[in-house]
């Protein structure tokens, strides 16, 4: 399963990568940018959750120990399942696993329609970053964005998830599929 999911990873890639080059003059995102792993609740599903771990599995022990250390301290100060974390895998600005990452991490920055008129911004927008020279103080896109929805979701159940026959299973957020320590 994890091989078919590679492939799959590969062509959204492209297609993102597309998407990123055609919405260029409005992304910001570049190396060491993270503010969309600063703060979030990163959805996964078990699929993206098996191959995130192949990655963790591949870093270096200290690494891995970060990482650990990182889970812990969210999983402590957690109060609510409604709370927003930093990714424990984000060390240094940078995406400890960035070849594995999930498929909302692969999204992060790009403007798209949810619906025939709803648009999902990135939150960066709202730091002066992607997006943000294109939109109203009212939230308002004044440019098209991507005409297909990003969404985790929309993209498991997509044509290009069917083409490679694949099971995305239950969804949680990143750190909901670690155990409490």
């Amino acid at each position: 399963m994890l091989k078919k999911y590679e492939k799959f990873l590969k062509e959204l890639d492209k297609k993102l990568g597309r998407y990123f080059q055609e919405q260029s003059e409005y992304v910001c995102c570049k190396d060491g940018c993270s503010g969309c792993c600063e703060i979030g609740d990163y959805p996964f599903t078990q699929l993206e959750m098996m191959y995130l771990m192949q990655g963790y599995k591949a870093l270096p022990h200290m690494v891995q120990l970060q990482v650990r250390n990182n889970l812990m301290q969210i999983k402590q100060n957690r109060v609510s399942t409604h709370l927003f974390y930093k990714c424990p895998f984000l060390l240094d600005g940078h995406c400890s696993v960035y070849k594995y990452r999930g498929i909302t991490c692969r999204t992060f920055g790009l403007a798209y329609l949810t619906d025939s008129k709803t648009v999902k911004l990135p939150e960066c927008v709202n730091n002066g970053l992607c997006y943000s020279k294109v939109t109203t103080e009212e939230g308002i896109l004044t440019v098209e964005p991507i005409k297909e929805n990003l969404g985790l979701f929309d993209i498991a159940n997509s044509k290009l998830a069917k083409k490679y026959k694949l099971e995305f299973g239950p969804s949680r957020s990143l750190i909901d599929w670690f155990p409490k320590e």
